[in-house]
């Protein structure tokens, strides 16, 4: 699929879908192009039944410096057609609530729109080097995919004013800390750390991480007896998979599951 694409990379790694930003010398930056050609790429992966995971990543020395600046400066959209915010919109709203899991893995540089990016994926692994803020204020922006939104949440509310307001960097360590980052790995280990561990989710039901996913989605905005009732319903519901039935004979029969997503 690779070659339908300029501003991505898309490469399949057992079950894995890996899309690399490939903008290497604008740090990754989100283009309309890009964007447009991620939405693809993520749209076909998680239509794939052989797809079980998508990592997402940068070339070069930068995950994504955020939108490219240039092209906002410049902007000026065709009446009728979507501009630059309406398709990250619907990128990132397809990364969060896809029904497949999405790991960010930040090799580098991570800043506004790119942190956002990072937000907008279920899990985070990142490269000890790396580097993450929010960078809007630096530049008169205002944030428009989570930076405000979102990070808070995220991080706790100071936290985020505090990168929000500054535009500073932090580690990733830090943001680790912070409760952002789920894993930090020597740079060189970071690609096989993360495949290491999507190999092991493929091994896993999809019908349960689909479900597991919408589930804790959803109670971020709702009350806890909502989220309870919710999850019962799920629960209910997956009790007439093939996928329930499949791990419960596995178990019995003490053999691996073969899952199939349903």
């Amino acid at each position: 699929m690779s070659e339908l694409f300029t501003n991505i990379s898309v490469e399949r790694v057992a079950q894995t879908e890996w899309i690399t930003l490939q903008r290497t010398k604008q740090l990754n930056a989100l283009s309309t192009a890009l964007l447009t050609e991620m939405k693809v790429a993520v749209t076909a992966a998680m239509g794939d039944d052989d797809v079980r995971i998508i990592a997402i990543t940068g070339s070069g020395r930068a995950f994504c410096a955020g939108a490219d600046l240039k092209e906002v400066a410049n902007a000026d959209p065709t009446p009728g057609e979507k501009d630059m915010l309406e398709v990250v919109d619907s990128v990132f709203e397809l990364l969060r609530h896809g029904p497949k899991p999405v790991i960010a893995v930040v090799n580098g540089l991570a800043m506004a729109g790119g942190l956002e990016l990072v937000m907008a994926c279920d899990l985070v692994f990142a490269a000890e080097s790396a580097q993450m803020g929010d960078a809007h204020s630096n530049f008169g922006v205002f944030p428009g995919a989570g930076g405000a939104a979102v990070l808070p949440k995220r991080i706790g509310l100071n936290r985020a004013k505090y990168l929000l307001f500054s535009g500073d960097n932090v580690s990733a360590q830090k943001m680790m800390d912070f409760g952002l980052v789920n894993k930090v790995v020597p740079d060189g280990e970071l690609r096989q750390t993360v495949q290491d561990f999507t190999d092991k989710l493929s091994g896993k039901s999809p019908a349960v991480l689909r479900r597991m996913k919408a589930v804790a989605n959803r109670s971020m905005d709702i009350d806890q007896k909502s989220a309870l009732s919710e999850e019962l319903l799920n629960l209910r519901e997956h009790l007439r998979s093939w996928d329930l039935q499949e791990g419960l004979s596995a178990f019995v029969e003490k053999r691996k599951p073969r899952f199939r997503g349903y």
